[in-house]
């Protein structure tokens, strides 16, 4: 039962969170470290709090009424006497096992910050060796230490003091059993025999309610993790990709409209990212957005992805609020690549086709693949579209995993396409060839280009200028060169040709 339990609280969380939107991965308590974590270790809490403490619970209620009666029954003098003791041997047995365990969730508490230090270290080794920071590292990880050294010398004498007393009171119980015992054997009221059965089961059930009694603190972990768990399950989320009630367009025509918005990240309320921002892409054409880091330029791709949304103003796509198409299929007909492309364990080929619905023929692989400049250095891998791609990618050079994204995206197919800087981990020569392929793909599709590289963006119908989320200027490469050395462009355009 335990294990089915298991079972179908990973999933059911899983199928919830993956329904989440974006804003709430942005925030610290939910990293892709701390939902692993839930999915792991909730859930075989929740089952050990239904199962096996359940369980154990049932078998101390069965022990204690057996091992009371047969007691009775077999020296029902002797059999009182330890019955009125037994809470100082619970207490005992309960003491040891409480403070056991405490120590050593402390214990490993107090290292936490060493531990954290050490992986660190390790992990980011080659930099650590590049600034010949060894000492200095050594240095930390001694300072860090001193803290859990001192709780641990702590814990030591209060663990020798507390595990002292209750054995020495533990073993003064059974020595009172033993003389009383004694007395009514040395006057022939019970036996040998009797005494020692008397003894064994009694004492034995001590230690069985001393086991449960500690285990109250796995319960109210238990609570805890029900508690998580269900604030998982029963949270809604604010952005629904499967709203029944959604528009589900067959094809888009690609007019986006962003009109009046006001955005703040959720993550970072304070800091607000647009003010009133509207800004007007016309369908099949190709718009780019320059600027400085931090002006909005990626925040734009994730309001029309509806990664997010606007705390004031809206998205239209088509002349329709994106709020009211039905998520999923919306995203079908746009395309994304990223600034730090994602790729997946597995064979490229799956990488290429991830996503996609329907049977996607070999040709239809590689012909998106030669347009992305991927084909020729797939094929040279030792098993070509069948390589692995190790986890995100590993065994692929950023270049080559940009391309994957590239041609991913190019696959797909679709009716608008975010470029989010597509070009940014290519070498000059492979963006010369990249670039070409995205200029023949961005041909009747509505494309929205995030450059930083203003050299790849000038044959883009319209160039918006970004400046602390305003857009400050807007017009084709040469309108915008016509402004001269006072425009924003232009100075962005010399300051890169300097360099």
């Amino acid at each position: 039962m335990g294990e089915y339990l298991t079972k179908r609280i990973r999933e059911r969380m899983l199928a919830k969170i993956l329904t989440f939107e974006i804003g709430w991965f942005d925030q610290d308590e939910n990293s892709s470290g701390a939902i692993c974590s839930r999915l792991a270790k909730d859930a075989n809490v929740v089952r050990s709090l239904v199962g096996d403490r359940m369980a154990l619970v049932i078998q101390t209620i069965s022990a204690v009424t057996i091992a009371c009666t047969m007691g009775l029954i077999i020296a029902w003098k002797l059999a009182l006497l330890m019955i009125v003791i037994q809470p100082l041997i619970i207490l005992c047995f309960f003491a040891r096992r409480v403070l056991l365990k405490r120590m050593s969730a402390k214990a490993i508490k107090a290292q936490s910050e060493t531990s954290k230090l050490a992986a660190e270290a390790v992990s980011n080794l080659r930099t650590v060796t590049a600034f010949s920071s060894q000492d200095r590292i050594l240095s930390l990880f001694d300072k860090a230490q001193q803290g859990p050294r001192r709780e641990s010398i702590r814990q030591s004498w209060y663990a020798g003091l507390v595990l002292g007393i209750s054995t020495s009171l533990m073993i003064c119980t059974w020595a009172l059993d033993f003389w009383y015992g004694g007395k009514l054997v040395n006057k022939n009221e019970i036996s040998a025999k009797a005494l020692y059965q008397t003894f064994l089961i009694l004492v034995s059930t001590g230690r069985v309610i001393a086991d449960a009694g500690a285990t109250t603190f796995d319960l109210a972990k238990g609570a805890d993790s029900v508690s998580s768990v269900f604030s998982v399950l029963d949270r809604e989320t604010l952005i629904d990709p499967d709203s029944p009630e959604g528009h589900q367009p067959d094809r888009l025509k690609g007019d986006i409209e962003i009109k009046a918005v006001d955005f703040a990240y959720p993550s970072r309320p304070n800091m607000v990212i647009f003010k009133g921002f509207s800004l007007s892409i016309e369908a099949g054409k190709s718009t780019a957005l320059v600027g400085q880091s931090g002006s909005g330029k990626s925040t734009i791709i994730g309001l029309v992805e509806r990664f997010y949304d606007p705390i004031k103003g809206s998205v239209r796509i088509d002349g329709r609020d994106i709020k009211t198409y039905h998520l999923r299929s919306l995203r079908r007909h746009i395309g994304l690549v990223s600034q730090e492309p994602t790729l997946f364990a597995g064979t490229i080929r799956e990488n290429l086709i991830f996503g996609m619905e329907g049977e996607v023929t070999e040709t239809e692989i590689e012909n998106a693949a030669r347009a992305a400049n991927a084909h020729d250095f797939i094929s040279n891998l030792k098993d070509g579209y069948g390589t692995w791609c190790g986890d995100r990618g590993v065994q692929l050079s950023g270049g080559q995993k940009q391309r994957i994204a590239i041609a991913r995206a190019i696959l797909k197919n679709p009716a608008i396409l975010l470029l989010d800087e597509a070009t940014s981990a290519l070498d000059s020569q492979s963006e010369k060839v990249v670039q070409e392929a995205l200029e023949r793909v961005m041909v009747g599709r509505t494309s929205i280009v995030v450059a930083h590289r203003l050299s790849t963006i000038q044959n883009c119908d319209l160039i918006a200028v970004l400046e602390q989320g305003v857009v400050v200027e807007k017009g084709t490469h040469a309108s915008l060169m016509a402004k001269g050395p006072n425009a924003t462009y232009f100075g962005l355009v010399s300051l890169q040709g300097s360099n």
